[in-house]
This record gives structure tokens, C-alpha cells and sequence, in this order.
């Protein structure tokens, strides 16, 4: 049977994680799937054996060419008519393509997204909140990354990514916002399920993103689709991304220069940064609101069997 969907998995070099991702995504329900491993380079490789199930299929980049370029590996050997992106630290809740699909066909649009919550190593939820609207992820798209948590929670009809155009290889941190504008763009507004249906994992082995390409990359955007954006915003991201890598100096000085740039909110980011209880941890840790207890309790209730079966075992919030 063909399936109605195919799910692309980029990876290299987190079996652990992968493992766990892959879980998520075999156990999604209500729907026909395929799952498309794609090994960038991974030593040792990702085996062919990795998960005993016929929907997946590993497919590998002898040499790593970038979350891009096996994004696009993935859909040139996808056989579905939606495509959904899964990265290989990231988990579903088991109903998430089924809903993504639903709301999709039901406002006929190409593409999807739904609500997330980020969970740190035990999987619980440390953060999150309802997602914006579409109309509020359409206007917000000319000024930054306005769909939550990644390349992870879209769902986008195959003949759609095929009018946008492939992920740019060459971008290392603005690819999905890339791909969101041109889709946005060719096709339409997205659908969104206010839901948590997606985790983002906070943990050790997060790596520093290259800080320079967060403020670059966005300027090449604005050129190439006449964006309007406001730089402290990025520079806060780069300071973000020093937290997550545990880098709180660094942290600070780019809060700072996001202060220079008019974002006096900022000055309080920056205290944060050195004097939160989080921030002080050996592994890196979200600096924000706690979650709704409504929202968090929804996630928790599918996260809890996604646990590894020793942090289980130990309980949670």
C-alpha cells in the first residue's frame, strides 16, 4: 500500500536520540507511513537493522552535507503525498500526523504545524505554550521564525514542497525559515492544531549553532524576499544559543548588544543569564516561563511512554 505520508528523519552521530525519535514516529496512529532515515555521515553509520519494521528505510550520506541536504535526500525518496520532518532529537505525540492531516484537509491547506513543549533529559516539560495563529505565523514570517519548534512540527503536501523548491544547503541556520516563507508564499497559509504534539529535547550534547550565520543568514533573507526585521531579535537568539551550550558569558554579551539596539527588555535576559538557578546546571537548561499546567499535563500524558525505561522507572512532575 502506498502511504498517505512519509516521514524524513536527518541524523548523524545520536543513535541514543535517534532511537527515541524513531519510537515516536512508529507510533503514530490513524494513519499509513513511511519513515526515511537519512544517515549524514554518521560514524559509526546508522544501521539498516536500527528498528525492525517495514515501514523504514535508512538511506546515508557517505560524507555529511548538512540537515539540508538530507532533508532533501529524504523527500527525493519519499513515495507519499504529505511529507512530515522529524529531527532525530525531537519526539511526537502518537496522534500528531493524524491531527496535522485533519486540520489540513479541513481548511485545505498545504501544510501544517501544531502546538510543542520543550522537555529536558527525563523527558519533562521544562516549558511551552498554545502555538500563534496561522494568520499570526503568515504576517509574523516577514519579520522572523514565527512557526514553533522547527522543521519537526511541519506536515506540507509533496506537490507543495515541490512548487517551494528544495531546503537551501546553504543556509545553516535559517533553513526552515526559508522554506516556511517560500511555502507561505506559493501556497498559502498553513493549518495549525493548538495541541502539543511536538518536544523539543533540551540536552548535553546540543550543539552550538554557528553564531555568526544567526545574524547573517537572517540579512541574506531580507534580501532575497524583502523582509522587514529587527536585528536585537536575532542577536537574542544567538544569546539563546549560548545558553543552551551553556556559554552564560557569551550570553550576556550579546543580551548587551541587543540592549545597544533598543531592547531594554533585554537588560533583564542578561541578569537572568548569569544568576538563574537553570542557567548554572552543567547541561543547558530553558530560561522561561514555566508551562501552563494544562498544556504541560496534556504533553506529559504521551511523553511518559517515550521514556527510556530507567527514567520511567524513577517517575516524574
Amino acid at each position: 500500500m502506498t502511504p498517505r505520508l512519509s516521514v524524513v528523519t536527518p541524523t548523524r552521530d545520536r543513535h541514543d536520540m535517534l532511537s527515541g525519535a524513531l519510537r515516536s514516529a512508529l507510533g503514530q496512529r490513524g494513519v499509513e507511513f513511511e519513515v526515511i532515515v537519512v544517515d549524514d555521515g554518521s560514524d559509526p553509520p546508522v544501521s539498516d537493522g536500527l528498528v525492525s519494521d517495514p515501514r523504514l528505510r535508512v538511506a546515508r550520506h557517505d560524507t555529511s552535507a548538512g540537515v539540508s541536504a538530507a532533508r532533501n535526500t529524504g523527500i527525493e525518496l519519499s513515495r507519499a503525498p504529505w511529507i512530515a520532518f522529524l529531527d532525530d532529537d525531537d519526539l511526537w505525540a502518537p496522534d500528531k500526523l493524524t491531527s496535522q492531516l485533519n486540520a489540513a484537509e479541513a481548511a485545505g491547506a498545504a501544510w501544517a504545524y501544531g502546538g510543542d513543549v520543550t522537555v529536558d533529559d527525563d523527558l519533562r516539560v521544562i516549558s511551552g505554550g498554545p502555538p500563534p495563529s496561522p494568520g499570526v505565523v503568515m504576517a509574523d514570517l516577514e519579520s522572523y521564525n514565527s512557526v514553533p519548534a522547527g522543521a519537526s512540527n511541519v506536515i506540507v503536501r509533496a506537490d507543495a514542497l515541490a512548487t517551494a523548491g528544495p531546503f537551501d544547503p546553504s543556509l545553516k541556520t535559517s533553513e526552515d525559515w526559508d522554506m516556511w516563507i517560500r511555502l507561505a508564499r506559493c501556497c498559502g497559509p498553513p493549518a495549525a492544531v493548538s495541541r502539543p504534539l511536538v518536544a523539543c529535547r533540551m540536552h548535553a550534547s546540543n550543539v552550538l549553532p554557528d553564531l555568526r550565520a544567526i545574524i547573517e543568514e537572517p540579512e541574506r533573507l531580507a534580501a532575497r524576499y524583502g523582509l522587514s526585521l529587527e536585528p536585537a531579535a536575532f542577536l537574542r537568539r544567538a544569546a539563546w544559543a549560548c545558553l543552551r551550550a551553556g556559554r552564560r558569558i557569551d550570553a550576556v554579551r550579546y543580551y548587551g548588544r541587543a540592549v545597544a539596539h533598543g531592547d531594554l527588555t533585554s537588560v533583564g535576559r542578561a541578569a537572568a543569564a548569569l544568576i538563574h538557578p537553570a542557567a548554572r546546571r552543567s547541561t543547558p537548561h530553558e530560561i522561561r516561563h514555566r508551562p501552563v499546567e494544562a498544556w504541560a499535563g496534556a504533553a506529559q500524558i504521551w511523553l511518559v511512554d517515550l521514556r527510556p525505561p530507567a527514567a520511567g522507572a524513577e517517575g516524574g512532575d
